[in-house]
């Protein structure tokens, strides 16, 4: 009975909502980014699979648009 107690203490209730915020918030922009540049393997596999934010974040640096201005 001791071993579940530390799945009620808040110290595991707020690491699993901060996760959860930080899955979400890189899945909306990356799924935002894969819909708009028409990738949709991309937006299935962001949509279906929870992966803490890695895969989106991949997604998101292997597509950025390089910047081409002749600044």
């Amino acid at each position: 009975m001791e071993n579940l107690e530390f799945f009620t203490s808040p110290l595991f209730v707020t690491i699993i909502i901060v996760l959860a915020v930080w899955e979400a918030v890189w899945k909306l922009i990356a799924l935002w980014k894969s819909a708009r540049n028409k990738h949709m393997i991309w937006f299935v596999c962001i949509a279906i699979f929870n992966t803490i934010g890695i895969l989106p974040i991949i997604y998101i640096l292997s597509h950025k648009k390089e910047n081409t201005s002749n600044e």
